[in-house]
């Protein structure tokens, strides 16, 4: 059976969760249409998502359409689980990028765009919730070109508009899909008369941009005049492929519109695994190949621990004994599981581009490579965003200190962008995270999964140090006697900003072998050691330039250790002599307010350190962008529900860090 990966990627509410019910109750996956506000749907199965009626946790489910395995991964829409977003980008081959027809592009529709160009995944887009009140096909089309950038090609067109929307025209087969209400199936119809003009100029606007960017349909174009559907058909699966342009469509997933025509669209234009190059480490989607696989994501219960796979390459049996090539042990592979959310099927096997999970390797963490003993490979693992909020937890019973330990170990297994420390001043255990709801979500899941009572402190934010003026030609020596073999270093060093946002750059412009290359690498090490904690407040030194100018060495006492701890000792001498300055984590607020509440939602976003960036006005709604202080915005949700009658709503996403004050 050939075999689709894909995610759906959207902002909060747009609808992901939905269309992915849709496809499963469509596909035969499952006998009844789970609902979001219900809290029925299969893929949003923790307690927690029910409540908060959102996704926090990535959930992988599998179906079948026009003969062809829809491995599909249902992913987070709110910011501070972009973790979860980018362990799943990692291993799938497409996805289905979801549009409110009535906001288009939002902020973490933006971030989530990003996040997949930077893997190369292709991708569709889907404008759903067209029969909202305000819903404009055209208006989202143009928010996907003008703010990510791509060339948008819609491929149908709606019929109806609002509540009177009943189906859409496949501008490629130029046909009609009409869904009628509690009917559980679409017609295929000729298209209606009163569309049959716009329909022909719609197509021809879509030949016109395809034979624009695709050599073998211009060629057809020129020749004929037109574009074959087979033609047409062919270009814009090229052209999804390429990344050249993104395919276009649009229904209500809610009320079951568009969606048979989108899974068509996922077996016709996204990829299979074959058709994806090789991953980082060269390894062909062959069956027969050598086992590869890659882990994505972990789940560390008290019953058992379950390890996600994208298997690669080669073929996997139970009982076969596979290698982690991350940490060179072996592990035993004892039942290779077809997983449906909360629920998993067992199978004998699982080949080249399957997306499963297993049952007994016992320490393989997320972003470690499962491979066949005899031909060991690493592949790249996913990056792990760095946290920006932290919170003191510990038990209220004393006697609960090693279960608080063990759980917390368990999340972390689970969730590598979770981060847990001792504080060497305080002793405190600190939980460090993505933003608040984060942290909420993981202490909630302390609570609820764990039966620990735990007491939380206030959130703080992670601080960085940087220069803004540093130091020209510092000389160190290094020199240390003690009985045996020495140690003997000199480096002179110069530090200054970064031109960029580059976090580290390192040079050297010593000439003439006064200090070899093996030690030029060991005194770059030495300034990675140093900026672990800056002069200011102990806080990780980003934003730095250093040049290492000029240095000698010593025929017998010179060694790397020696020049690793000159260049440690050299910079953290040169930050207290620079110029440094406190930088806070800011993020990029969108708040959407009834117009009439604008001001004091202003007002109250200054009194936060805010800077506005961008006001519109829809209807009777504004819509205000600001840049905030991390720190401001705890307990933003509940002030901004008191201004506005509980009718306002925010969105963040990082900005990167800024001057504190």
């Amino acid at each position: 059976m050939r075999v689709r990966n894909l995610g759906i990627l959207a902002h909060v509410d747009a609808g992901k969760t939905t269309v992915t019910e849709r496809f499963l109750y469509l596909t035969g996956a499952t006998h009844k249409r789970g609902e979001v506000h219900d809290g029925t749907t299969v893929t949003d199965f923790d307690p927690q998502e029910r409540d908060r009626g959102i996704t926090i946790f990535a959930a992988a489910v599998s179906c079948d359409w026009a003969d062809h395995r829809i491995n599909l991964i249902d992913t987070p829409g709110h910011v501070d689980f972009s973790d979860e977003v980018e362990r799943s980008l990692r291993v799938l081959d497409g996805a289905v990028a979801v549009f409110d027809a009535v906001a288009g592009v939002e902020p973490q529709s933006e971030s989530v765009w990003r996040q997949a160009d930077r893997h190369g995944v292709p991708r569709l887009a889907f404008v759903n919730k067209l029969d909202r009140a305000g819903a404009e096909l055209d208006g989202a089309v143009e928010s996907i070109r003008t703010r990510l950038g791509t060339v948008p090609l819609p491929v149908q067109l709606p019929i109806g508009r609002e509540d009177g929307f009943t189906g859409v025209v496949d501008l490629v087969r130029m046909r009609a899909y009409v869904w009628a209400d509690g009917a559980g199936s679409f017609a295929d119809l000729p298209v209606p008369d009163e569309l049959g003009a716009e329909a022909r100029r719609r197509r021809r606007v879509l030949e016109e941009t395809v034979a624009e960017l695709h050599p073998g349909a211009l060629e057809e174009f020129c020749a004929e005049g037109a574009l074959s559907a087979g033609t047409l058909t062919g270009a814009l699966r090229d052209l999804t492929l390429s990344g050249g342009a993104v395919v276009v469509l649009c229904g209500s997933a809610y009320r079951n519109r568009g969606i048979e025509p989108l899974l068509d669209a996922v077996v016709a234009y996204l990829p299979a695994p074959s058709d994806m190059p090789p991953v980082r480490g060269e390894v062909p989607a062959d069956p027969e190949a050598p086992f590869t696989a890659l882990a994505f994501k972990v789940n560390a219960s008290a019953t058992g621990r379950m390890t996600y796979l994208r298997v690669y390459a080669g073929t996997i049996g139970k009982g076969d004994t596979v290698l982690d090539a991350t940490t060179g042990r072996t592990e035993r592979i004892a039942r290779i599981l077809r997983v449906q959310a909360d629920r998993a099927t067992e199978v004998d096997e699982a080949r080249a581009g399957d997306i499963v999970a297993v049952v007994g390797p016992k320490s393989a963490r997320a972003g470690a490579t499962l491979c066949a003993p005899d031909a060991p490979v690493v592949l790249e693992p996913p990056t792990t965003a760095d946290p920006v909020v932290s919170v003191a937890v510990e038990a209220r019973r004393s006697t609960d200190t090693g279960r608080l330990a063990t759980a917390l170990a368990r999340m972390t297994e689970e969730d590598p962008s979770l981060v847990v420390r001792s504080d060497p001043e305080t002793g405190q255990t600190v939980l460090s995270g993505l933003g608040e709801l984060h942290l909420e979500v993981a202490v909630e899941k302390l609570r609820r999964d764990r039966g620990l009572e735990v007491t939380v402190g206030r959130p703080q934010v992670a601080y960085r140090e940087t220069v803004t003026k540093g130091v020209t030609d510092l000389l160190h020596r290094h020199v240390k006697q003690d009985g045996g073999a020495g140690q003997f270093a000199h480096v002179v060093i110069t530090v200054e900003p970064t031109d960029g946002e580059e976090e580290f750059e390192f040079r050297s412009t010593v000439t003439g072998g006064r200090v070899p290359q093996e030690y030029v690498r060991a005194v770059e090490a030495g300034c990675r050691d140093a900026l672990v904690e800056g002069p200011l407040g102990g806080h990780p030194v980003t934003g730095v330039r250093v040049t290492l100018t000029d240095g000698a060495t010593h025929p017998k006492d010179s060694s790397e250790m020696a020049f690793r701890t000159a260049g440690r000792f050299a910079l953290r001498e040169a930050l207290r002599a620079s110029a440094m300055t406190l930088l806070e984590p800011v993020a990029e607020v969108t708040v959407t307010v009834p117009a009439e509440s604008v001001g004091p939602v202003l007002g109250d976003l200054a009194a936060r350190r805010g800077r506005v960036t961008d006001r519109t006005t829809r209807s009777t709604t504004a819509v205000v962008s600001a840049t905030v202080p991390l720190a401001e915005l705890f307990g933003y949700a509940s002030r901004l529900r008191g201004r506005t009658q509980g009718r306002g709503t925010f969105t963040t996403r990082p900005a990167g860090y800024a001057p504190a004050p």
